[in-house]
């Protein structure tokens, strides 16, 4: 682990160090990525701590959370970026633990719905509060009002962005 962490290092620094003062678009990215990718690792690192849990199970839990009928694992997998083959994986290791189970809706056998268990909902829910906690924690330094006003602000970047993809648009 220790060596994952030493090569793990700022994009920000990198790029700056390399190419002395970036364009304010590229430097913008990356701090938003490096950002991103600092946080997530920090969510990671407490989910499997405090849980023994992955980030993409906690995803998925999420979908499933939000959706108490159960989602179709086609629809798991678009609404969690991840391939149906990565999904099948997640539900059938949090299968394997009593949190998800899968069922054929109506004996159509060719439909699998993944839901959560009543194991599942207690864990996610225990989840989604640390986690909640765990991003209140890491912003404890940044007004409430420059949380709104970045909110906003990232907004429209993310618009920009949008407008501008070529091929298929953000979903």
């Amino acid at each position: 682990m220790a060596e994952a962490e030493a090569v793990d290092v700022d994009l920000e620094i990198i790029v700056q160090g390399a190419h002395g003062r970036s364009k304010p678009e590229l430097r913008l990215w990356l701090r938003m990525l490096s950002t991103t990718k600092l946080i997530s690792q920090e969510i990671r690192r407490r989910l499997r701590a405090e849980f023994g849990a992955t980030l993409p199970q906690f995803d998925l839990m999420a979908q499933l959370y939000r959706e108490k009928d159960g989602l179709r694992l086609g629809e798991l997998s678009k609404r969690t970026m991840v391939t149906n083959g990565n999904v099948t994986g997640l539900v059938e290791r949090l299968e394997a633990d009593g949190y998800v189970q899968r069922v054929t809706p109506q004996g159509d056998r060719r439909v699998t719905v993944a839901k959560l268990t009543e194991a599942g909902v207690t864990l996610f829910a225990a989840m989604a509060v640390a986690h909640e906690g765990w991003l209140q924690d890491m912003m404890a330094d940044i007004d409430p009002h420059a949380v709104a006003a970045l909110w906003a602000e990232i907004g429209t970047v993310k618009t920009s962005a949008s407008n501008h993809l070529s091929g298929a648009a953000f979903e």
